[in-house]
Protein backbone atom coordinates (compact mmCIF):
# COMPACT_ATOMS: atom_id res chain seq x y z
CA UNK A 1 0.00 0.00 0.00
CA UNK A 2 3.10 2.15 0.83
CA UNK A 3 3.82 2.37 -3.21
CA UNK A 4 1.10 4.42 -3.87
CA UNK A 5 3.52 7.02 -2.21
CA UNK A 6 6.11 6.11 -4.81
CA UNK A 7 4.38 7.28 -7.74
CA UNK A 8 2.87 10.89 -8.64
CA UNK A 9 -1.03 9.60 -8.92
CA UNK A 10 -2.00 10.05 -5.41
CA UNK A 11 0.18 13.98 -5.33
CA UNK A 12 -1.60 14.18 -8.24
CA UNK A 13 -4.67 13.18 -7.02
CA UNK A 14 -4.77 15.72 -4.01
CA UNK A 15 -2.82 18.62 -5.87
CA UNK A 16 0.41 18.21 -5.23
CA UNK A 17 2.83 16.58 -2.75
CA UNK A 18 2.41 19.25 -0.37
CA UNK A 19 -1.30 19.19 0.03
CA UNK A 20 -1.22 15.41 0.08
CA UNK A 21 1.37 15.88 3.01
CA UNK A 22 -0.85 18.09 4.68
CA UNK A 23 -3.76 15.67 4.68
CA UNK A 24 -2.29 12.63 5.45
CA UNK A 25 -0.87 14.12 8.55
CA UNK A 26 -4.79 15.57 9.36
CA UNK A 27 -6.02 12.27 8.68
CA UNK A 28 -3.88 10.94 10.84
CA UNK A 29 -4.31 12.78 13.45
CA UNK A 30 -8.31 12.26 13.60
CA UNK A 31 -7.58 8.24 13.36
CA UNK A 32 -5.47 8.73 16.68
CA UNK A 33 -8.34 10.39 18.09
CA UNK A 34 -10.54 8.20 17.58
CA UNK A 35 -12.51 8.35 14.30
CA UNK A 36 -12.92 5.47 12.72
CA UNK A 37 -11.54 4.45 9.18
CA UNK A 38 -13.25 5.01 5.97
CA UNK A 39 -12.29 1.87 4.54
CA UNK A 40 -11.42 -1.98 6.20
CA UNK A 41 -8.59 -1.78 7.98
CA UNK A 42 -7.52 -5.47 7.21
CA UNK A 43 -4.45 -5.50 9.84
CA UNK A 44 -3.20 -2.35 7.90
CA UNK A 45 -1.33 0.58 10.03
CA UNK A 46 -2.74 3.82 10.00
CA UNK A 47 -1.01 5.32 7.38
CA UNK A 48 -1.96 2.54 4.98
CA UNK A 49 -5.50 3.55 5.98
CA UNK A 50 -5.17 7.01 4.87
CA UNK A 51 -3.55 5.90 1.38
CA UNK A 52 -6.62 3.86 0.58
CA UNK A 53 -9.02 6.40 1.82
CA UNK A 54 -7.33 8.89 -0.91
CA UNK A 55 -6.71 6.23 -3.55
CA UNK A 56 -10.52 5.55 -3.41
CA UNK A 57 -11.89 9.17 -3.29
CA UNK A 58 -12.86 8.88 0.30
CA UNK A 59 -10.96 11.82 2.07
CA UNK A 60 -10.41 15.20 0.24
CA UNK A 61 -8.37 18.27 1.10
CA UNK A 62 -10.59 21.71 1.67
CA UNK A 63 -8.83 24.83 1.57
CA UNK A 64 -10.49 27.73 2.82
CA UNK A 65 -10.86 30.65 0.67
CA UNK A 66 -8.37 33.71 1.26
CA UNK A 67 -10.08 36.32 2.99
CA UNK A 68 -10.38 39.91 0.48
CA UNK A 69 -8.74 42.84 2.27
CA UNK A 70 -12.25 44.22 3.03
CA UNK A 71 -13.46 40.95 4.81
CA UNK A 72 -9.94 41.08 7.25
CA UNK A 73 -10.60 42.48 10.69
CA UNK A 74 -9.67 45.87 11.58
CA UNK A 75 -6.17 46.00 12.91
CA UNK A 76 -5.81 46.84 16.91
CA UNK A 77 -5.06 50.50 17.46
CA UNK A 78 -2.29 50.93 20.18
CA UNK A 79 -1.33 54.28 21.45
CA UNK A 80 2.10 55.39 20.94
CA UNK A 81 2.74 55.21 24.65
CA UNK A 82 1.38 51.60 24.72
CA UNK A 83 4.29 50.48 22.38
CA UNK A 84 7.39 52.43 24.38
Amino acid sequence: MIEALKSNEIAEKVGGRFKLTVLIQRRLVELLDGSRPLVDRNGRSDLEVVIEEIMQDKITLEWAEPMTVEELPPAPRHSQEALL
